[in-house]
């Protein structure tokens, strides 16, 4: 058998593979404080230097979090699907304002993950999250004949939010809910700062359909619902990269319910 050589890593990457190793294995728990540079620098017998990159390193993978201030230092990340949506919505904004990929691009995906998502919720919706969809679609049509302010747009569009996250919550599938969550989060705003009056009430139609059809467990007609939503969303929408923020809709806009 021939030999096979391990590659020789630079001292950052070995310093990076040790401690990315114990929080894995939960040898580092979740929110504990890591130690400081100085002390870690002695242990692997390296620079500070060396281990702050190898911390920036761990901090970009969302393994851990910076903290500054008198009791800062590096804290351990809870990871599991909701720090994966929180990961990916920071990344999915950050490219979509540098133009690195397009909103049309992102939408695509949405699409590809969205529909099997409805469908599933459609599948395994619970009892307690059908009655919480109702609950929240009458809130909004609650909201949509009230008279428009700052507070009004605000809870409309967390009202949204909260219906699409439930929505992916229903499949049943914690790592689909996490990046369509994190779609919705960054396509939605981008999308009320060009919705049109009478697009407005064509989504806010499709919404309460959508809870309809997850709440009467019926996968053919979620998936037409929300086909139709993601239709109203690409359509006439510019195939360049979006670099602007995303922005939440202002106040004397007119309401738009969330997609």
């Amino acid at each position: 058998m021939a030999f096979q050589a391990e590659p020789v890593r630079r001292p950052r990457e070995q310093v990076e593979a040790q401690l990315r190793k114990a929080i894995v294995s939960s040898e580092f728990k979740p929110g504990e404080r890591l130690p400081g540079e100085a002390e870690l620098a002695a242990t692997f017998q390296v620079s500070r230097a060396t281990v702050r990159e190898a911390l920036r390193s761990l901090a970009a993978s969302g393994l851990i979090r910076k903290q500054v201030g008198p009791a800062g230092g590096s804290f351990v990340e809870t990871m599991d699907h909701e720090s994966l949506r929180t990961m990916l919505s920071g990344s999915l904004e950050t490219i979509l304002s540098l133009g690195t990929v397009s909103f049309a691009e992102t939408m695509d995906v949405r699409r590809m993950l969205e529909v099997p998502a409805v469908r599933l919720a459609a599948t395994n919706r619970t009892e307690e999250q059908a009655a919480e969809l109702e609950r929240l679609v009458d809130r909004q049509e609650e909201l949509e004949r009230e008279v428009n302010d700052a507070a009004h747009d605000l809870e409309l569009f967390g009202l949204g939010m909260c219906i699409y996250s439930l929505i992916a919550a229903a499949s049943g599938n914690r790592a689909l809910a996490a990046f369509v969550s994190a779609l919705n989060r960054v396509t939605l705003p981008i999308y009320l700062r060009e919705l049109k009056p009478d697009e407005a009430k064509v989504a806010a139609g499709h919404t309460r359909s959508l809870v309809q059809a997850i709440v009467s467990k019926d996968p053919d007609a979620a998936e037409k619902t929300i086909t139709a939503q993601l239709d109203l969303m690409h359509r006439d929408r510019p195939r360049s990269a979006v670099q602007r923020k995303p922005r939440r809709p202002a106040a004397n806009r007119r309401s738009k319910r969330g997609a």
